[in-house]
């Protein structure tokens, strides 16, 4: 199929599918650089046909936040996967399932909790399901402090001794997001890296098994410098990069791959507004970039060929009404678009504003969409 962009439905979600694959190569080539394996991560992408231009096979390695994204890539023929959220208990059964089906599944776990319950499931279930224990890289969310090794080793033994496999340890380094300087990034990926080590080395020297020493977020695997000791990086926005990314410093404007299409609706010229057909259910309500140097709104406006206005943003959004606007304090004139006119908004964040979303129109090098893409979403 060969669409004109002109005639799509708005608002909808666009894909520019050569920004997407270099997107990807690059970040494969600098890992693979530093002699790591690439386990990227879907839960942006959410889409089987993305997921197969990042893995490095069409059976993986991938990662995932969601079993309903478990379920749907093991259902397109992805054998190896982790599953990335603190498993409860209650999950255990689809986890199983899953597993009965041919996909190894590993989960993530960190506390002697959760691995007494995973033990009891693998007992009672015969499959010694696999678990990285989660370790806190930073004090930003989840896990285990990397140098508490007694209870790193208590989890290690309980899933062990229960009948689980103790598969290995996995960080994120989510206090990287709040920063901008190269330097301060490449050092957020030592100290992960050194979080990790620190970690695996605890159970080995406990004499339990770590083969699995895992770290990942998109801006710590951009600007690592050193992995010595890692064996695998999970990263997932880097794919499609956005407006957040971008303010971080982990991709250009220019490689943001994702886009919403939207029409001009109204004109309110007094207040210097124009009226798009895309509001925060189109593009989601995350304003992750006001807390940045720079605040992109609701989204940066684009001309149809992908191509920046000057300071031009979505500046509010209602449920279906965005309200495009010049950035407050900029010289930057207001472009005359008529009824009817389309522009494209690029996202402050991939995933929230995918999650709108049921599916991609994919743009080829001269902006026609050449293909359509399913995306899934729920849990």
């Amino acid at each position: 199929m060969v669409e004109p962009l002109d005639t799509l439905p708005t608002p909808c979600l666009l894909l520019d599918e050569a920004r997407l694959r270099a997107n990807a190569e690059r970040m494969r080539a600098h890992l693979a650089g530093l002699g790591v394996t690439l386990r990227p991560h879907l839960k942006t992408a959410k889409s089987l046909e993305v997921g197969r231009i990042a893995m490095a096979s069409p059976t993986g390695p991938a990662t995932v936040s969601t079993l309903r994204e478990a379920e749907f890539f093991a259902a397109g023929g992805v054998r190896d996967l982790i599953y990335g959220v603190g498993i409860a208990p209650t999950k255990l059964p689809r986890v199983a399932a899953i597993r009965a089906g041919g996909t190894d599944l590993a989960i993530v776990l960190d506390s002697l909790e959760q691995a007494e319950a995973v033990g009891f499931h693998a007992r009672a279930s015969g499959d010694p399901v696999p678990v990285l224990i989660e370790v806190d890289a930073d004090g930003h969310r989840s896990g285990v402090a990397p140098d508490d090794g007694d209870t790193l080793v208590a989890i290690g033994r309980a899933l062990t001794e229960g009948g689980a496999e103790l598969r290995g340890v996995m960080l994120h380094a989510g206090d990287s997001y709040g920063l901008r300087d190269p330097e301060a990034l490449a050092a957020a990926a030592e100290h992960e890296r050194l979080a990790a080590v620190t970690a695996a080395g605890a159970l080995r020297a406990a004499g339990l098994p770590c083969p699995v020493v895992s770290v990942g977020s998109t801006p710590t695997a951009r600007f690592a410098r050193d992995l010595t000791g890692i064996t695998e990086v999970r990263a997932g926005v880097y794919m499609l990069g956005d407006l957040f990314q971008a303010g971080v410093g982990s991709v250009a404007v220019g490689d943001i791959a994702v886009s919403v299409l939207a029409t001009v609706i109204g004109h309110q010229r007094a207040k210097g507004w124009i009226i798009v057909d895309a509001g925060w259910m189109a593009l989601s309500r995350d304003r992750g970039t006001a807390r940045q140097a720079v605040d992109q709104g609701y989204g940066l406006v684009c001309d149809l060929a992908g191509r920046p206005y000057p300071d031009l943003l979505v500046t509010d959004a209602n449920q279906e009404h965005g309200i495009v606007a010049v950035r407050a304090g900029s010289d930057a004139v207001l472009p005359d678009l008529a009824i009817g006119a389309q522009i494209r908004i690029l996202p402050n964040h991939a995933c929230a504003t995918g999650a709108q979303h049921d599916r991609y129109h994919v743009l080829d090098g001269e902006n026609r969409v050449t293909a359509v893409w399913p995306r899934i979403n729920g849990w």
